[in-house]
Order: C-alpha cells, then sequence, then structure tokens
C-alpha cells in the first residue's frame, strides 16, 4: 500500500469516466491534477471542485500542458477515448492511439511510475472493429513502455450523468430518433433453409462510480501493478432487458413505447455508406458500434475483486434510484 496523500495526473478529466475517476482519488486523499481542455465544461460537471484538485488546462496533445500534468506526479491516470469518430479532428488512431503515445511520453518524461489505463472489455487485435483494434494498439503500448502499467477493461458503463443513460432518455420521450421506438442492434443467427433468429447480445452494465473506485484503488496497490482487470456488472442480462428497465425507470408516456432490435449488419452498412458519402458526423452512430453491438460484453470480474475490493452495485436498483436525475 502506497502512504497517502499523493499527486495523481487525470486525462480526459471532464468526460464520463474522467469525472468521476477525479471525485474518487479526492475522496480517498490523493492530490489530483486534471488535463482540463474547456474550463466551461469543467463548470458543467463540477458544482465545485473537490478539495486537492489542481486543474491543468489543455488537451492531450498540449506538450507543455501536459508536461505540467505530470511535473510532481506519482501516477497517470488514462481515461481518453471515444465511442465514434468525429472527423476530421476526432477519429479512433487519434483519440487512442495517438493520445496514448502521448501520456505515455509524458510520463515517462517526468519520471511517473505509475500508469493507470482504461480500455473497454472486448478489445483485441483480430477485432471486427476499428474501435476494438485501436484500444487493443494502445493497450500494447502502455504493456511495452517500461511504466508500472495497469489495464482496466470496463464493460458498458452507466450512470445518471453518461451519454448511454441521456441517449435512451430522448428515445424514451420521443425527443432523438427513432421518435417511435426505442432502437438496438441484433446479430442474425442460422442458415436457409432455416428462418432466421434475431438474438440479442448479453451485457454485465457497470456503474461509473464503481470503475472510479477500482481506479483508485489501482493507486493503492502494488498489487494490481502489470495486472489486467474486467469491470463489469454483477448482472448479467440482454440488452432489450436493460432498455427496457431503463424505459420504465424513467416513467411517463414513454414507457408505452417497443424496445425494438434491428440487425446489426444493418446499422454498418448505413454508417459506412455515410462514411463513404462524407455524412459519416450527421449519424449518432459509426460503423463499429452496431457490430459491437451484436457481440456478447460480459467477464468474470473475480481477480478485480480479490485485488482491489471491486464489489459492484446492483444494476436495476441503480438504475431505478437515479432515473429521475438523467
Amino acid at each position: 500500500m502506497h502512504s497517502l496523500p499523493t499527486t495523481v495526473a487525470v486525462t480526459g478529466a471532464t468526460g464520463f469516466v474522467g469525472r468521476h475517476t477525479v471525485a474518487a482519488l479526492a475522496e480517498r486523499g490523493h492530490r489530483v491534477r486534471a488535463l482540463v481542455r474547456d474550463p466551461r465544461k469543467l463548470r458543467e460537471v463540477f458544482a465545485g471542485l473537490p478539495a486537492g484538485v489542481e486543474v491543468v488546462q489543455g488537451d492531450i496533445f498540449d506538450r507543455a500542458a501536459v508536461s505540467d500534468l505530470c511535473r510532481g506526479a506519482t501516477a497517470l491516470v488514462h481515461t481518453i477515448g471515444i465511442r465514434k469518430e468525429v472527423y476530421p479532428a476526432s477519429t479512433f488512431e487519434r483519440m487512442h492511439v495517438l493520445a496514448t503515445r502521448a501520456a505515455l511520453d509524458a510520463a515517462g518524461g517526468a519520471g511517473v511510475r505509475r500508469f493507470v489505463h482504461v480500455s473497454a472489455l472486448g478489445v483485441r487485435p483480430e477485432g471486427p472493429t476499428e474501435y476494438q483494434r485501436s484500444k487493443f494498439t494502445a493497450e500494447q503500448m502502455v504493456r511495452t513502455s517500461g511504466l508500472e502499467w495497469t489495464i482496466l477493461r470496463p464493460s458498458l458503463i452507466h450512470g445518471a450523468d453518461g451519454e448511454l443513460m441521456k441517449m435512451i432518455k430522448g428515445w424514451v420521450l420521443g425527443r432523438v430518433t427513432p421518435h417511435l421506438f426505442i432502437p438496438y442492434f441484433v446479430r442474425v443467427e442460422g442458415k436457409p433453409p432455416a428462418p432466421p433468429k434475431f438474438v440479442a447480445a448479453e451485457i454485465q452494465p457497470v456503474h461509473v462510480d464503481d470503475v472510479a473506485g477500482a481506479i483508485a484503488a489501482c493507486i493503492d496497490t502494488d498489487r494490481s501493478t502489470g495486472e489486467v482487470y474486467a469491470l463489469t456488472g454483477p448482472e448479467t442480462l440482454r440488452w432489450p432487458e436493460f432498455l427496457t428497465l431503463v424505459r420504465d425507470s424513467i416513467g411517463g408516456e414513454g414507457s408505452k413505447k417497443r424496445v425494438i432490435g434491428l440487425p446489426g449488419r444493418m446499422g454498418w452498412l448505413q454508417a459506412k455508406t455515410a462514411k463513404v458519402l462524407g455524412l459519416a458526423n450527421a449519424l449518432p452512430f459509426g460503423p463499429s458500434e452496431p457490430i459491437m453491438a451484436m457481440e456478447d460484453s460480459v467477464a468474470s470480474h473475480a481477480k478485480a475483486t480479490a485485488h482491489l475490493g471491486f464489489n459492484p452495485r446492483p444494476l436495476r436498483a441503480m438504475v431505478r434510484a437515479y432515473a429521475g436525475q438523467i
């Protein structure tokens, strides 16, 4: 165990995982140095900065800012990641691979030995999506960096202030497309002459505060060095069950809306076509998301429990508790 307090640098500090990580680290008594690109967003996500938090303004590609971020820090937590590319500035290559390279270089240059990297469940070199492959490339860079690293692979992350829950609420209330139902992507199984079977993937949603707590726990124990941890929730369910839970928890007239599965390959083709036509930014999803939504996203979190005291809170109770705050 490390003596407290230590100075922990956090990239992506105003992002969904990043802001909860800043709060978790501060709560444990660490001094936190947060990299913030836009001070206005900082005011939006923090009603008041937790005690012991210092802000460094700049982005991950601002060498001077990242150098300031790392100077004198004991550890660096790298939370930057995107679910969808927004052209031309925000691509998987830039925000997963190059951003991780910048973070590793800054940490190494400042003498920061500890590096905690937030990746994602299901990443692999032969993954069918650029998201998965770019995330895995970033992981490999971390593994070969010479730093004392830990890699965390969360499943689907949920929480009242997350982008996913806000999007689902928009569907439930009819504020975003599609207005008449709540969609998810399915995989199509079976071969002719048998009729096709639409199968929804299994998921284990994990609360953002449980992810943030695991990140903070990594800083506090040397046992996590050189380890890869799956962070999954305690309940396994399929997409329609999850969406129905959120819909019913939000309530109102939207609770009557049907949850309908759409072929993931159809979504992939739509996104690929939009990209070719230069309209990729007009869609709420890219080519990677329909493919990944067809895959099961489940794993045992037993190692995280044993090493980090990871004890994820129940999905259903949490969603019902925070639904009014989405």
